[in-house]
């Protein structure tokens, strides 16, 4: 069972940025490929990114080259960094941990982000 704590959410202006993390604990953190989702008020939950454990990364297209994806093995942790953001992002983060071959999901309690115009 993997536990996963997000943290860094916070209201900004738009044109700021924010970093998320995520401390993951309770599995190898290596077997998993980890991602950031959002969900905005009234809308269906979207994936942001993701990072394998390789390093290899794949971001949704409205982020792209404004977020970076990131983890740290050492500290069990990954994080989002997020520049120039817009009131488009405002929304709840997610953390998810996804074990590809069992196709088994963990999520964090989700950290809200809100973007002021």
């Amino acid at each position: 069972q993997v536990q996963l704590v997000e943290s860094g959410g916070s209201l900004v202006q738009a044109g700021g940025s924010l970093r998320l993390s995520c401390a993951a604990s309770g599995g190898i953190f290596s077997w998993y490929i980890m991602g950031w989702y959002r969900q905005a008020p009234g809308k269906r939950r979207e994936l942001v990114a993701t990072i394998t454990s390789g390093g290899s990364t794949n971001y949704e297209d409205s982020v792209k080259g404004r977020f970076t994806i990131s983890r740290d093995s050492a500290k069990n942790t990954v994080y989002l960094q997020m520049n120039s953001l817009k009131p488009e992002d405002t929304a709840v983060y997610y953390c998810n941990a996804h074990l590809p071959h069992l196709l088994i999901d963990y999520w964090g309690q989700g950290t809200q982000v809100t973007v002021s115009s």
